[in-house]
C-alpha cells in the first residue's frame, strides 16, 4: 500500500476512520535517525496490505504532534478504530514495529 502523508485537514477520516489499523511515523526531513528508519517503514508499507502505513512531518503539523505528545522523533504510533493503541520512540527494528501492529 502507498504511504499517506496526513496533515491536520486529512487526519479525521483518513486515520480515526481507518478501517484498518493505522502506523502512524511521526518523522521531520532534518531527522538523521527518521532517515534512517524509513526504509523499514517504507517495506512494512509494500508488505502489510492489511495497514494504512502514514507520514506526519512534525514541522508541517505541529498542533497533530502536539496532540500525540510527541517530544522525540523517530516516534511511531499505531491507531486501531481510532484509539492509539501502541507506541514506540527511536529506531526500532522491523520485528518491533511489526509487534506493536498485532
Amino acid at each position: 500500500m502507498e504511504i499517506m502523508h496526513i496533515t491536520q485537514d486529512n487526519f479525521d477520516a483518513v486515520v480515526l476512520k481507518s478501517p484498518v489499523p493505522v502506523l502512524l511515523d511521526f518523522w521531520a526531513p532534518w531527522c538523521g535517525p527518521c532517515r534512517a528508519a524509513m526504509p523499514l517503514i517504507e517495506e512494512i508499507a509494500k508488505e502489510r496490505q492489511d495497514v494504512l502505513v502514514a507520514k506526519i512531518n512534525v514541522d508541517e503539523e505541529p498542533k497533530l504532534s502536539e496532540q500525540f505528545g510527541i517530544m522525540s522523533i523517530p516516534t511511531v504510533v499505531i491507531v486501531k478504530n481510532g484509539q492509539e493503541s501502541g507506541r514506540s520512540v527511536g529506531i526500532r527494528s522491523k520485528a518491533k514495529l511489526l509487534e506493536l501492529l498485532g
